[in-house]
């Protein structure tokens, strides 16, 4: 958890504090998305991104300190934990970490205080990553094919053939892009 601040806290006491926080991430984790104050967003985020490093464990324990921390006045939020490790926890099962993004959308109306929106990132970790995944997987599959490949070819005749059919293929291409070409 993050370590409390000296001098003047969110809203007044530690103990106050606490009480804030759990309630701004039982809102998170309800609406996957929150507005709030800036200085509220930027405390709200570890103490969210450790709950939700908690729900991807999924064991007893986790469970069990996370109703804890959301609970700091022993009102229990059953549904909100529930949600937290069933769907939001398995959500996060490939992402390293920074489960949630603070946009700072201006300033409050009345007070002139300077807004923010809080957010659980819910996509994948990124297209390009999920690209080189891809990538990756068809890699090993024609390790694995060139592998099995390898032990029928035992024979130098069978190799002969599947040389001559891969140049077969190779003029074939050439001969394709020389028609699509005129």
């Amino acid at each position: 958890m993050p370590t409390p601040t000296k001098g003047p806290r969110l809203g007044g006491s530690a103990s106050h504090e606490k009480k804030i926080l759990a309630n701004l991430s039982v809102s998170l984790f309800e609406n996957k998305s929150l507005k709030t104050t800036v200085a509220k967003a930027k405390r709200l985020r570890p103490y969210a991104e450790r709950l939700v490093t908690l729900a991807k464990k999924g064991d007893i324990a986790a469970r069990r300190k996370v109703v804890g921390l959301l609970s700091p006045n022993n009102a229990t939020n059953k549904g909100v934990v529930h949600e937290l490790f069933t769907v939001i926890g398995p959500a996060m099962a490939n992402r390293p970490g920074g489960y949630t993004r603070i946009t700072k959308i201006g300033n409050r109306q009345g007070d002139n205080a300077p807004m923010a929106v809080i957010e659980l990132v819910m996509e994948p970790v990124s297209p390009k990553q999920a690209v080189v995944d891809e990538a990756e997987a068809v890699a090993a599959a024609n390790v694995e094919d060139e592998a099995v490949s390898a032990e029928s070819a035992d024979s130098p005749e069978s190799a002969e053939s599947a040389e001559s059919a891969e140049s077969a293929e190779s003029a074939e291409s050439a001969e394709e892009t020389k028609d699509e070409k005129n």
